[in-house]
């Protein structure tokens, strides 16, 4: 079962503390957004359970053999922002649904790696949770969606199989519009846990936007991007590091598989990621600056060993408008 731990209102004091802290604006830039649980202890109290408020964190973490380390607690975990540490007001564990987005290169230089790529795909769709909403982004130098205009998400898997094999391999990379596009959709999500699964050289010769724009966009977010790196030598579009800028600043991971059977194991790997993770939420303060705010979770448990947490470094926060990119966050 999903255990989440968040708030409690125990008094007349926090419950009036808490439903003032409803007017402000999030670090996101949504509402707040809350709903009521029963007690744990079966107290008759009330659970004030906000996530769409706060800075919510997926985090993985790992032992010395890169295994997925479950049974810890929110006691386990410290939070810090900018250096200072912050109260855990959301702590889940478990396999929670997430919303999925699977962006495709299908442009020529990935023609001879079509095959593979859209194998991993398919094995990334299937080894998700099935309750995991998803969608698919085609791209060469246009993009498109995979699904019908009328299904922005979907759960079967042969629908998501269809929408892969929907484009054909041609043209150039319009890798930018593509992000661009999957993180609009999923401002729209059903799930508020987001991930996109991007499968690409790196290379970009046709977008509109620039990779700090869409940089920009994914550190104003929570969303996760796993990047696949799959390259054809005779290529010269090809881009590695923003494959890999891409994921280290949204707490993902870059993967660069070397055969065809590797492809598919390394997408069944992320979607194990995926379901293997803890969430963490914290409600950030100074909300009246906007800037970049860096991230640092510990983990504590000295009886599971040495331990490697794996998140997002930080995001942009903006109270009233677009974000701004401090220095040092901006990359061509």
């Amino acid at each position: 079962m999903l255990r989440e731990w968040s708030v409690r209102a125990k008094s007349s004091s926090t419950r009036r503390a808490l439903y003032s802290s409803i007017l402000l604006v999030a670090a996101f830039g949504t509402p707040f957004s809350t709903r009521y649980l029963p007690s744990q202890e079966g107290s008759g109290q009330h659970v004030i359970s906000s996530e769409v408020n706060l800075v919510v964190l997926p985090v993985t973490v790992t032992d010395k053999s890169d295994h997925f380390v479950s049974g810890l607690d929110v006691s386990n975990f410290q939070v810090y922002e900018d250096g200072r540490q912050r109260t855990i007001l959301l702590f889940r564990r478990e396999d929670t649904p997430v919303t999925a987005g699977v962006v495709v290169d299908h442009s020529g230089s990935m023609a001879a790696k079509r095959d593979d790529v859209i194998a991993g795909a398919v094995a990334f769709v299937q080894a998700s949770n099935p309750q995991d909403r998803e969608f698919v982004v085609n791209f060469s130098d246009s993009v498109t969606f995979g699904l019908p205009a009328n299904v922005p998400f979907t759960s079967s898997v042969e629908d998501l199989k269809a929408a892969l094999w929907k484009t054909p391999v041609r043209g150039e990379t319009a890798l930018y519009d593509a992000l661009a596009t999957a993180l609009e959709r999923l401002k729209t999500a059903p799930l508020d846990k987001k991930a996109l699964l991007l499968i690409s050289d790196g290379g970009d010769n046709a977008s509109k936007h620039t990779f700090s724009q869409v940089l920009r966009m994914a550190q104003s977010t929570s969303v996760i991007i796993y990047a696949i790196g799959i390259f054809d030598e005779s290529s010269a579009d090809q881009n590695p590091k923003v494959l890999e800028k891409l994921a280290k600043e949204t707490g993902g991971k870059a993967y660069f598989p070397k055969s065809s059977s590797e492809v598919v194991s390394v997408c069944r790997q992320i979607a194990e990621d995926v379901r293997h993770q803890y969430t963490l939420g914290y409600s950030p303060e100074g909300n009246d600056h906007s800037g970049y705010r860096k991230i640092r979770v510990k983990v504590n448990a000295p009886v599971k060993g040495k331990l490697y947490v794996r998140t997002r470094p930080g995001y942009l926060f903006s109270p009233n408008g677009p974000t701004q990119t401090p220095a040092g966050h901006e990359q061509d």
